[in-house]
């Protein structure tokens, strides 16, 4: 097993520092955002997430109905989709 690297460790740390330092001039320049714009923030989080379950489990019923597998489809199509949503909404959150 190695042992971190202490530069690696300090250069992550620098970078951190820095991104803080940047995150917080901009709030202080720009200001907190609109509660308008919080609230559509939650709605387009919320269909990014239940679009693509809805879509799993059209295409897990789908399945499981032309290959009579019971529900084992739906369920996969389910997790499938929201994996794919969390990612989605994670990705989007991350981007301001």
């Amino acid at each position: 097993m190695t042992e971190p690297d202490p530069e690696d460790e300090h250069d992550a740390m620098e970078k951190a520092i820095r991104l803080r330092r940047e995150r917080r001039a901009r709030w202080e320049h720009e200001g907190e955002r609109p509660l308008w714009e919080n609230l559509s923030m939650v709605g387009a989080l919320g269909w990014l997430i239940v679009v693509p379950m809805l879509l799993g489990v059209a295409l897990g019923r789908w399945l499981d109905n032309v290959l009579g597998s019971g529900i084992f489809w739906t369920g996969a199509g389910i997790a499938a989709g929201a994996g794919l949503g969390f990612f989605m909404a994670w990705k989007r959150m991350n981007r301001r």
